[in-house]
C-alpha cells in the first residue's frame, strides 16, 4: 500500500482531534482545490481510515484497525516525543518487555543509546531497531508471525512471556473508553499484552491522544492496571478523573 502524503496524514490527525473534517475547512486549511481534498478523502476512505459523510468525513470507529503502513505515517513527531519520554524513565541495565505497535517502536528507537538493557519482545521491528544497542540482550518471543507488521502472537508467545518477570512492561493500545477500559482490535494481540502486564513489575502505556474515545472491540483491561501513562498531550475529561482515581501517573511529552 502506498504511504500517506503529508497532507493526507494531517487530514487524519484533524479527524482524530475533531471527530469530523469538512471539505470546505480542509480546502481553506491546505489552500488546495476541493477536488484535491475529495481525492484525499476518497483515498483515506478506501483504506478504511475515514468514513464519508455529506460535506466531509469522520474517523472510522468500528472494529477494523488502520493498516500498519498507514499507522506508521500518523503522528510521527508525537510518537517520537512519547518514545523519548518513556526511554528517559528506563534506567540502564533494566529488563523490559516491548510489545506490538508503532509507538512502542518509537520507544525502541529512543532506547538505542542506553546500556545493558535486557529486552524481550514479540515485535520483530523492535528487535531490528535495537540490534546495535550497547551490551543489549535481545530475546524474541516465539509464536506465529503476522507478516504485515512483523508481530509474533499466539499461545506459544503467551507461554514464552510467562516464563519471565521483568522490571518494565511497555505496551501500546488502540483505544481507551471514557470509563478507563483499554481496548484493542486483535484478541491474540490482547492476550500477549495481558501476559506482559502480568509479568512486569512496572507497566507503562505509551499512546498518542487520538486513542482516547477510539472504539475497538477487544477488552484488554483497565487503566488501573497501569503505573504510568505516556502521552503527547493532557487527556481530556472524564479520562483525567479515571486516571486520578486509579492513581496512574500521567507524563506528557514536552
Amino acid at each position: 500500500m502506498a504511504a500517506l502524503n503529508q497532507r493526507q496524514a494531517l487530514i487524519v490527525e484533524k479527524a482524530n482531534a475533531d471527530g469530523f473534517v469538512s471539505i470546505d475547512a480542509l480546502v481553506e486549511a491546505f489552500e488546495v482545490t476541493p477536488q484535491t481534498i475529495r481525492r484525499d478523502i476518497n483515498y483515506l476512505c478506501d483504506l478504511g481510515i475515514l468514513r464519508r459523510y455529506h460535506g466531509g468525513a469522520s474517523l472510522v470507529t468500528n472494529t477494523r484497525n488502520v493498516d500498519y503502513s498507514a499507522r506508521q505515517e500518523l503522528m510521527p513527531d508525537e510518537k517520537d516525543r512519547i518514545g523519548r519520554l518513556v526511554a528517559s524513565h528506563i534506567p540502564d541495565g533494566a529488563s523490559l518487555f516491548l510489545n506490538i505497535g508503532t509507538t512502542t517502536e518509537a520507544v525502541a528507537r529512543a532506547l538505542v543509546n542506553h546500556r545493558g538493557l535486557r529486552i524481550i519482545t514479540n515485535n520483530l521491528n523492535v528487535a531490528v531497531l535495537l540490534r546495535n544497542g550497547q551490551d543489549f540482550e535481545i530475546t524474541v518471543a516465539g509464536g506465529r508471525l503476522r507478516p504485515h507488521d512483523l508481530a509474533v502472537v499466539g499461545e506459544a508467545t503467551i507461554d514464552f512471556i510467562s516464563q519471565f518477570k521483568v522490571d518494565f512492561g511497555v505496551i501500546g493500545i488502540s483505544g481507551i473508553d471514557p470509563d478507563g477500559t483499554l481496548l484493542d482490535f486483535d484478541y491474540r494481540e490482547v492476550r500477549v499484552a495481558q501476559a506482559i502486564i502480568d509479568n512486569s513489575r512496572t507497566v507503562f502505556l505509551a499512546t498518542d491522544h487520538s486513542k482516547f474515545g477510539r472504539r475497538a472491540m477487544v477488552k484488554l483491561g483497565h487503566v488501573s492496571m497501569l503505573d504510568g501513562l505516556y502521552i503527547d498531550q493532557m487527556p481530556p475529561q472524564p479520562y483525567m478523573d479515571v486516571l486520578r482515581e486509579s492513581q496512574v501517573s500521567v507524563h506528557v511529552a514536552p
